[in-house]
């Protein structure tokens, strides 16, 4: 075991902790929306808690992990559900909350240091006359570096696709785990190594994202009689090209009553679209609803609600924040990832809808992959054990439904339609041959022998 006393010796000057409750607390993630991960990475902490203040104290912190081969584990906000920010080995957890200054927008591109909170960053560009693309429905609380490392999909969706279509991520600074450590610049493609793949192949430091400008968006909740038109309506608004929209998520009626600010505006047995659309798309979109025999049940501006304390933006029962609503009240649930066909779509949400109806609540949000308009869900599952799930898994795969794995820990397992393009083993072996970097996530890499260790 590492020498603690002897690392954090070497590290003065610098903010560190080795307070047990505080090891505990910045060691997990939301992995335990998972019972499978729950029982794989509870008790996982790290030995020493670090929190630089800029790119000097990185490299201070990562030359002495590295001299005393400490693994070393980012995490930002701690908002991810996979388990990407868990010291699988112990080690120094490096949380890079302190590093959150927005440096500036060039040509409609932010950079920012990657520790900003995505609400401050979003607001802060809002002044500016621009607003982020893309966000994860833990906005208020998730950083924009775990959201590059860790996520990548989220509300905008509907419009922007996600973090790994071109020209939604523009390039980050990161910090080696080489010898010595040292920055990088990476632009463009040449950044898709570091883009979801959990800390292993590099520190982030600095993100730089394109922006867009700024909406006064409008949230919109809309009662259905059932979750077939509920979702016709979804589709057509996706593909209503005349309609400026944020995001749509469509709920089963099993859902709405674990949505504390919304349950009492749904009627019983009623399905749910949460909607946000420009203020000038508003009679637009209530003429749609109405087609497809949807009530407007609900509205307010999703800024001011983000402003407010004490209010709710729509999106926050959207994408994975659904599971956490019905998470409050029902801890005997968990939840799964996918993406329908881009053809017949909703033929394929029926075919599993409906037979796993008392186990599966069906949650889908309309997204972009490629160009191509389609669902991505999230539904709600109720947990009995892991071989029923698999069999759940299995079904949907039989309909041609894309599954995201949310149950297992590494990149590889995870998705081939969430992986990024790009070589992140070659990558990884390059920035951190040791494999010191969040080790056990990243499965299929293998440490280099120390004598012929990369430069």
């Amino acid at each position: 075991m590492a020498d603690m006393a002897s690392l954090a010796a070497a590290l003065d000057g610098i903010e560190l902790s080795t307070d047990r409750a505080l090891l505990r607390q910045k060691s997990r993630d939301f992995y335990w929306y998972s019972p499978i991960l729950k029982a794989q990475l509870d008790g996982k902490s790290a030995e020493l808690f670090a929190r630089p203040r800029d790119e000097a104290e990185v490299l201070r912190i990562l030359t002495a992990a590295r001299s005393a081969r400490v693994p070393v584990t980012v995490r930002g906000g701690g908002t991810g559900n996979y388990g990407q920010c868990v010291p699988m080995e112990g080690g120094v957890v490096l949380d890079m909350t302190a590093m959150a200054a927005p440096i500036g927008i060039t040509d409609g591109v932010v950079e920012v240091e990657a520790g900003a909170k995505m609400i401050d960053l979003d607001l802060w560009a809002r002044d500016r006359g621009w607003e982020l693309k893309l966000w994860p429905s833990t906005k208020r609380t998730a950083t924009i570096g775990g959201f590059v490392a860790g996520g990548g999909a989220g509300v905008g969706g509907i419009s922007h696709g996600t973090m790994r279509e071109r020209g939604n991520f523009a390039g980050a600074r990161i910090a080696t785990m080489t010898d010595p450590p040292r920055i990088l610049e990476l632009e463009g493609q040449a950044a898709n190594p570091v883009n979801r793949t959990y800390g292993t192949t590099g520190v982030l430091t600095r993100i730089r994202v394109p922006l867009t400008p700024a909406q006064d968006w409008r949230d919109v909740a809309i009662a259905f009689p059932d979750f077939v038109p509920a979702s016709r309506f979804a589709l057509e608004l996706s593909f209503a090209d005349g309609i400026p929209k944020k995001m749509c998520g469509v709920f089963d009626s099993q859902l709405p009553p674990f949505f504390r600010g919304l349950a009492d505006t749904v009627p019983a047995g009623h399905a749910l679209a949460l909607v946000m659309v420009a203020p000038g798309a508003l009679l637009a979109l209530r003429e749609l609803a109405a087609e497809h025999g949807g009530t407007i049940v609900a509205e307010q501006s999703t800024v001011e609600a983000e402003r407010d304390g004490d209010a709710t933006p729509f999106y926050e029962y959207c994408w994975n924040h659904t599971t956490l609503q019905v998470l409050k009240k029902d801890r005997g649930v968990t939840y799964l990832q996918c993406r329908f066909p881009f053809e017949n779509t909703l033929e394929a949400i029926e075919a599993v809808r409906i037979p796993f109806r008392d186990e599966v609540w069906m949650h889908t949000e309309c997204v972009r992959f490629g160009g191509r308009l389609t669902m991505s869900a999230l539904p709600v599952i109720r947990w009995t054990n892991a071989e029923r799930l698999a069999e759940i898994m299995a079904a949907f795969e039989a309909q041609g439904i894309g599954i995201a794995n949310p149950h297992v820990l590494t990149i590889e397992e995870g998705s081939n339609y969430r992986r990024v393009p790009g070589d992140q083993l070659g990558f990884k072996q390059r920035t951190d041959p040791l494999g010191l970097l969040n080790p056990g996530k990243m499965r299929d890499f293998v440490p280099a022998d120390v004598p012929g260790e990369a430069p």
